[in-house]
């Protein structure tokens, strides 16, 4: 007859490390490209992020600015910003 043998145990180690990692992966991708769809689609997110992160939104706005090689989203949002606060502040 033939002896079964046991599976070394490092293999199926390996394997649910895998597959975790590819989940954790697959997550953070859709987290950050969820952030990134918001920022780029949304102005008032982009002042919430600039208020409370702004390394965060300068980041985003060099990554515009080197793939794009226009400033154009930066001064909108400038131009905005600040005549909303000369409305506010009469």
């Amino acid at each position: 007859m033939l002896q079964k043998k046991a599976r070394p145990g490092y293999k199926k180690i390996i394997k649910t490390s895998a597959k975790t990692l590819i989940v954790v992966e697959a997550l953070l991708f859709a987290v950050s490209y969820a952030g990134w769809y918001r920022l780029n689609t949304n102005r008032e997110f982009r002042y919430y992020v600039k208020e409370n992160y702004p390394s965060i939104l300068e980041a985003y706005y060099q990554l515009g600015e080197t793939l794009g090689s226009d400033k154009t989203i930066r001064t909108y949002d400038e131009n905005i910003w600040q005549q909303e606060q000369q409305v506010t502040k009469k």
